[in-house]
């Protein structure tokens, strides 16, 4: 079971399932953390070749994502990150699924920690009206993409991207996902 809490338009911080791993909005207390986290598992696990100055989002993430109608998230545990997704409003009612990690004790069936953080961001899409979600990731990520699939994200060809998508270099698997109400 995981703890959702999200802040509400009067400020107040609202739980909406109670126990251990918590999905929180990203808070600058996170960033040191967050970064850790990711750049841990791209180089570490899957030997990306790839730093913190080749992602300065991670280093920008209010400006960059709390933008139109994007968001950050964090999977806490107690106060370790173990998990992040985000959206990017790329325009027109479409968002870039992006920073989706969870780290590897707190991956699968068990703890759920990637599906949570997914259903947090799908239920974000539907209260702001975003009609598609797209996202982009590397072959390295296999177990991402069973995920991705299982989830109702489907394997498109990159041509069928948005003109706005934000393509990322390592990125060589397209997948679109397209909410509902």
């Amino acid at each position: 079971m995981v703890t959702i809490l999200e802040k509400r338009n009067d400020g107040t911080v609202q739980p909406t399932v109670t126990t251990g791993v918590k999905i929180a909005p990203y808070s600058p207390e996170h960033g040191e953390k967050v970064v850790d986290l990711i750049v841990g598992i791209q180089r570490n696990e899957f030997n990306i070749p790839i730093t913190i100055d080749d992602q300065p989002d991670l280093l920008t993430i209010p400006a960059f994502y709390r933008k139109g109608k994007g968001n950050f998230w964090v999977a806490l545990d107690k106060d370790q990150v173990v998990g992040t997704i985000s959206l990017l409003d790329i325009g027109n009612g479409r968002a870039a699924l992006r920073k989706m990690f969870v780290a590897k004790a707190y991956r699968g069936a068990g703890t759920a920690t990637a599906s949570h953080l997914l259903d947090r961001a799908l239920a974000w899409s539907r209260e702001q009206g975003i009609d598609e979600i797209f996202l982009g990731t590397t072959s390295k990520f296999k177990a991402a993409h069973r995920f991705y699939e299982k989830s109702g994200f489907l394997l498109i060809p990159k041509s069928r991207l948005p003109r706005s998508f934000p393509v990322m270099a390592v990125d060589t698997r397209f997948y679109q996902y397209t909410v509902r109400a």
